[in-house]
């Protein structure tokens, strides 16, 4: 089987350059590489090529369209028998190619999704992002978790497709808000067999502080519901969670200015869920300091999200506003 890696790129030559490395040892080498620059800045022609001779590597420069519509440019010049996307904040576990190769080969699935993970390099707040976005309390177990609730969907920091899907769906329709959701729905709607392979992972770098951090994901919480203006019976309760936590919160607060007869009930939910997050990372990451910085993680990542899919709620599902 032939990979076709595609990685759109925008403004960041360092991060491209970490993720070509992690490619270079490979211990499956059947694989190209297109690498889509989308109307960067600060382009990355000279780090990609610094890999010429060590990787079947293709650099491409257009305007830009977002990352939906670059991995369509990437589809339509690739020559594999199956395209592999990844985000390029990501570093690549070196048996990654052999272990998806292995896992089509016994249970061939046309289109897949891997989770990912915090790499030992990465920052304590890096970690604790990483924490809050693959943890049971937080994301429910939805984003590459073998005990996910519905569907899996792959997302597009680590997916495949065959070609055979890319030849009859087609690629993204939309190129931001959910594109690689609605493309993961609208694949499964065309009968196609999707699965996640939990053993091959990525490490993720996400966001390297915790601002940049709340507008990713004050973005994901508006992209939740573009999605639903495509699939309206794919908006499933757990999407509302956090923007209940979120009134909850805020709930709270009213309770303890007022002292109200609920506010110890209140106090108390808040304080174990506060505790379950706490001890939970403590036992994954087996650090106090990232055990913290998870406690804030896990609010900004419910209250961030909250808060766009009740924007986006309120605007384009009560309101009608496209």
């Amino acid at each position: 089987m032939f990979f076709s890696i595609i990685i759109p790129l925008y403004n960041r030559p360092q991060e491209i350059k970490e993720l070509l490395e992690t490619l270079t040892v490979q211990t499956y080498k059947q694989f190209e590489v297109l690498v889509i620059e989308d109307g960067s800045d600060i382009d990355a022609e000279e780090v990609v090529k610094s890999f010429s001779d060590k990787l079947d590597i293709k650099y491409f420069v257009k305007p830009n369209t977002g990352q939906g519509f670059s991995r369509n440019f990437g589809f339509e010049r690739a020559k594999g028998d199956y395209f592999v996307v990844f985000d390029s904040d990501c570093l690549i576990p070196e048996n990654y190619l052999q272990i998806v190769k292995d896992s089509l080969a016994k249970n061939y699935v046309d289109a897949y999704g891997g989770p990912d993970a915090a790499h030992p390099s990465f920052t304590p707040v890096q970690k604790a992002i990483s924490y809050a976005m693959t943890s049971p309390f937080t994301t429910g177990g939805i984003r590459g978790n073998k005990k996910g609730i519905g569907q899996f969907h792959p997302r597009s920091f680590n997916m495949g497709i065959s070609r055979k899907v890319w030849e009859k769906a087609g690629g993204f329709i939309i190129t931001r808000l959910g594109e690689d959701i609605e493309y993961s729905i609208r694949i499964h709607s065309m009968g196609f067999k999707i699965g996640l392979i939990p053993e091959a992972k990525v490490y993720h770098k996400r966001r390297t502080n915790f601002l940049k951090f709340y507008k990713q994901l004050h973005f994901f919480g508006r992209a939740r519901i573009n999605v639903y203006k495509f699939f309206p019976n794919e908006l499933k309760i757990v999407h509302f969670f956090p923007a209940i936590f979120t009134l909850f919160l805020l709930f709270t607060l009213v309770t303890n200015i007022f002292n109200w007869k609920i506010t110890e009930f209140c106090n108390f939910i808040l304080a174990l869920f506060i505790l379950l997050i706490f001890f939970h990372s403590l036992i994954e990451n087996k650090s106090v300091k990232i055990a913290f910085l998870s406690l804030i993680a896990s609010f900004i990542q419910l209250i961030a999200y909250g808060l766009g899919f009740m924007q986006d709620f309120f605007k384009r599902v009560l309101l009608k506003i496209s």
